[in-house]
């Protein structure tokens, strides 16, 4: 059974590690499934210091006071081609059978997104759209994706139109108001994610496995974390509790040493799913994060978008909009949207660090924390914050099943 235990109020230091194995911080995909296989597999007896009131990471859903289920982080759409993983998180949910749309409000047109042969039809002339379809599939090959980078640096004059109209149109100013950051500071990986589909499929991801677990993702974790061997706390940061000592004394890049909980020092595994700057104190600084705000409205209709996402990539303030009686599948005589603005991320109070702006010289900020646990070998770093890395839900179930398989086997 899952002791999801609220500290609010109560006293960490009275907690017991005696016959602890692992710590675990972070409840999120990362930290559950680690969590999940250790007190399976290698019966061990596992805490987890979750700092928000609930489980379930940025994937926690909730009713909200008009009985809509929604995603309190930002929508989170399961996709995946590695069967393991679906079949893994299958043990703890069913799925509705859920295929996510997207569509661009491009200047009142609502455009399929990834940018495909369809959209090529919605804003281009018969005879254009034509060549240029006849052009995409002949230099690309029919049903592949083309980043919109490798796409501008075609040197056919048809190829360079298109490629244009796609970044003014999706790219441009979308990306600057996601990330505040001029097209050519975005790291490629990024930039990757925004391909152009030569095919006519409308759905966002064309991954093997889709769907959204049927009760929801908090449901989801509850039966992830439903262990006799795991023990949740919630609504506990883990600076106060975990301590890691340095025997370089006040040398700011001295390497920790030691790990103490609650004063005592701790031999056991420490799997890190948070940030690895605020953990240590902020010494050298915040990493640099974009955030979110969300502004969340009601309406009494069936539905207000003509499909799960409307993005904004040409006008307004915000992104995107959700609307998640789509994601869902709830059949409702109302709806509520979401809209999503990004903002730069200043380490205020409940704001969240969601996505790492990725570049060189943030990636040296990044490995200069991550020293400083070079030395605790059993300190291990998992997941979007921790890593410094930009991470689907799938890649972290993925990459938390081969920690997991890891670790198991040390104990073999």
């Amino acid at each position: 059974m899952v002791m999801c235990i609220d500290m609010m109020n109560g006293n960490p230091q009275s907690i017991d590690f005696s016959d602890v194995d692992a710590i675990v911080v972070g409840s999120g995909f990362a930290g559950s499934v680690v969590a999940r296989e250790l007190a399976e597999r290698a019966d061990k007896k596992v805490v987890i210091f979750e700092q928000r009131s609930h489980i379930g990471g940025n994937a926690y859903d909730e009713f909200d006071e008009t009985g809509v289920l929604v995603h309190r982080y930002g929508p989170h759409i399961f996709h995946t081609v590695m069967h393991r993983v679906h079949a893994y998180l299958s043990r703890f949910t069913a799925w509705y059978d859920y295929s996510h749309e997207v569509l661009a409000d491009i200047h009142g047109v609502y455009t399929p997104v990834p940018f495909n042969l369809n959209s090529i039809e919605l804003h281009f002339g018969e005879e254009k759209a034509t060549a240029l379809k006849d052009k995409l599939v002949t230099t690309f090959g029919m049903d592949n994706k083309v980043p919109i980078i490798e796409l501008r640096s075609q040197d056919d004059p048809l190829l360079s139109e298109l490629a244009d109209f796609v970044y003014r149109n999706v790219f441009l100013y979308y990306t600057q108001k996601q990330w505040g950051l001029a097209p050519e500071d975005v790291d490629p990986s990024v930039t990757a994610r925004v391909p152009v589909l030569v095919g006519r499929d409308n759905r966002y991801f064309q991954d093997t496995y889709q769907g959204m677990p049927l009760d929801g993702y908090t449901p989801l974790f509850k039966n992830l974390l439903d262990h006799p061997n795991i023990t949740v706390y919630t609504s506990l940061n883990a600076s106060d509790v975990l301590e890691f000592v340095s025997s370089g004394g006040e040398v700011d890049d001295a390497p920790f040493s030691d790990v103490y909980v609650n004063g005592t020092p701790f031999d056991g595994k420490v799997i890190y799913t948070g940030p690895l700057d605020i953990l240590c104190g902020k010494r050298f600084g915040l990493l640099p994060y974009r955030s979110l705000d969300f502004a969340y409205k009601s309406f009494a209709h069936t539905h207000v978008l003509p499909c799960g996402t409307v993005n904004y990539t040409v006008s307004e303030d915000y992104t995107r909009i959700t609307e998640y009686t789509w994601l869902t599948g709830q059949q409702l005589d109302h709806t509520t949207i979401m809209e999503e603005y990004p903002r730069s991320f200043e380490d205020l109070a409940g704001q969240v660090p969601y996505y790492a702006i990725l570049n060189s010289k943030n990636e040296e900020h990044y490995q200069r924390y991550r020293a400083l646990f070079c030395k605790l070998p059993q300190f291990y770093v998992l997941g979007r914050l921790a890593e410094y890395r930009y991470y689907n839900m799938d890649q972290i179930v993925d990459r938390a099943l081969r920690l997991a398989e890891e670790l198991c086997e040390e104990q073999a």
